[in-house]
């Protein structure tokens, strides 16, 4: 089974900012590059931080309301720091959480959750950088043609990995929602064909209607 990594996923040409780059050259960057975020690297190429569009955003959310319909708005000492801020030093969220291009899109997925952000740059062994991955590109597994799907299950999960007979287990899918029928040799294998199932890449859901062999459905009677 192989799964697509976030090396194979992420956007290797990266827009980065130095620390020093003032605001309105950062807004330009996101603007003219048509993206929300930006790292900022040290003279090493090395991820200090991440500029978004919401850090620049601070700025505004900290003036007064021109209309006057507003009451002011009660930021965080943080918060503050930010919309007076006029470098990336000062604006960024740091340290940046980063990921490896080794890292599968779980462990990617699972990073961006636990730390509430979108984008992940990624760095190498040396911690330079050299790609950025998003929520989009992690998404990107969820494009696989059904019929690759039902290919690497049939051949890698049921035949190679769990040793089952070419076409003892019928495999179904359909905009990746996968159904699993048919017998296989010992209950105990049914639960870790489901697992490896969900686990191959594009699959969104897994329908279980295995049954043991010595499990043989009762034969209706006749009239």
């Amino acid at each position: 089974m192989l799964h697509r990594l976030v090396g194979d996923l992420m956007t290797t040409a990266v827009v980065s900012v130095r620390r020093d780059m003032n605001f309105k050259d950062i807004a330009q960057h996101l603007a003219d590059h048509d993206i929300t975020a930006v790292p900022v690297v040290d003279d090493q190429d090395r991820p200090v931080g991440v500029v978004s569009e919401a850090d620049l955003l601070r700025k505004q959310e900290s003036q007064v309301d021109p209309g006057g319909h507003l009451a002011a708005a009660h930021l965080l000492p943080a918060e503050r720091a930010k919309a007076h801020a006029l470098t990336a030093e000062g604006l960024m969220t740091s340290p940046a959480v980063t990921a490896r291009p080794q890292w599968s899109a779980v462990e990617a997925a699972r990073a961006m959750a636990r730390h509430h952000v979108k984008r992940l740059p990624v760095v190498d062994d040396a911690g330079r950088l050299v790609g950025i991955v998003s929520r989009g590109d992690l998404l990107r597994v969820f494009l696989r043609r059904d019929l690759s799907i039902r290919e690497e299950i049939t051949t890698d999960v049921l035949t190679r990995t769990l040793g089952l007979e070419p076409g003892a287990v019928t495999v179904q899918v359909a905009d990746g929602r996968v159904t699993l029928s048919g017998t296989v040799p010992q209950e105990s294998l049914i639960p870790i064909a489901v697992r490896l199932s969900e686990s191959v890449d594009g699959v969104v859901d897994v329908a279980n209607h295995l049954r043991p062999d010595n499990d043989t459905p009762a034969s209706t009677p006749r009239r």
